[in-house]
């Protein structure tokens, strides 16, 4: 046991697992013990989404320093717009929705990188250019309409299965695929070589522009992901719904332990960092704390969990 507790203290992203339940455990204290279990299945419901997006840019991060996609929230109304449209309410249009959602995102993810490789504009100005353009297509698009998903995408967005959201359960399979990419492919081992010295990485015989290209596809295919099932979740899509994303997609990513440095990603601190925020979130309102306060608190809590999470030394 000893041995097991000194191996996961060592992992960066354990700690986003214990700031979770350290928030859950004083938030059920205040209340008694009532309500435990259904704050953990809200925050599985709500967490997913940002884990989805979380994963993108963890991939799209990982690649080194400066590499950041900041349009993935544009991406994500994209997404949930054209799906919604194209899909227009009907079951027998569903699959042509999700086909074209995903096209749609990986065009955003194809010019996302011919910015960044052609022009030469760092991935940071670039992705948030990208995200105003994006948008744009999304508001002439959906044309301030807000369509209903067909039912079976409704179901599959809020369904549970003893206590635990579908969803959830789609996004752990999601997890996994990611975490045997990076790990067992050559594309994962690409990414960290990539990560932690570009140059080394070319040298050593490894498709540099490649790799690059395919994690802003990867990125920009999983916030399409989360667009669709978002708007079956909310019941339909709403031209402000990847807003909050955007910074929560690299904080979870940061405070679940991946280095911000590149070449080290952690794929299951990811659920750790968004179930904590959703959980510090909901203890703060259980507070009665004011919205100043909340802010105060959140941005100094998230701090010390990143100082502990980041506590290893990065070495090269």
């Amino acid at each position: 046991m000893k041995n097991l507790a000194a191996a996961l203290s060592g992992k960066p992203w354990i700690w986003s697992f214990v700031a979770a339940a350290l928030v859950w455990l004083a938030t059920i204290t205040y209340t008694g013990g009532q309500g435990g279990g259904a704050i953990l299945s809200a925050a599985l419901s709500f967490a997913t989404f940002t884990i989805i997006v979380g994963l993108g840019q963890m991939l799209v991060i990982t690649t080194g320093p400066g590499n950041v996609d900041l349009s993935i929230p544009a991406t994500i109304t994209l997404s949930g717009v054209v799906a919604m449209k194209v899909m227009d309410t009907e079951t027998s249009r569903l699959l042509i929705g999700v086909v074209a959602a995903l096209a749609a995102s990986f065009v955003v993810g194809c010019f996302n990188f011919g910015l960044i490789r052609l022009l030469r504009i760092p991935p940071i100005i670039a992705t948030l250019s990208s995200s105003f353009l994006v948008l744009s297509t999304a508001i002439s698009y959906g044309r301030g309409l807000r369509i209903k998903p067909p039912p079976p995408l409704a179901e599959f967005a809020t369904m549970r299965m003893l206590g635990i959201p579908v969803v959830a359960l789609f996004v752990l399979l999601l997890t996994i695929a990611i975490a045997v990419l990076l790990s067992r492919t050559l594309y994962g081992r690409s990414v960290s070589a990539v990560g932690q010295n570009m140059r080394a990485a070319w040298l050593a015989g490894f498709n540099v522009d490649r790799t690059r290209f395919s994690t802003y596809v990867l990125s920009a295919l999983l916030a399409g992901v989360c667009g669709i099932v978002l708007s079956g979740f909310s019941g339909g899509a709403a031209l402000n719904m990847g807003e909050e994303f955007l910074l929560a997609s690299i904080a979870v990513v940061v405070i679940g332990g991946t280095s911000v440095a590149g070449g080290r990603a952690s794929v299951p601190g990811i659920w750790g960092a968004a179930i904590f925020m959703y959980l510090l979130v909901t203890m703060l309102n259980t507070f009665g704390a004011s919205a100043v306060i909340r802010l105060v608190l959140t941005g100094l809590i998230i701090i010390v969990v990143i100082v502990i999470a980041g506590g290893e030394k990065e070495q090269r």
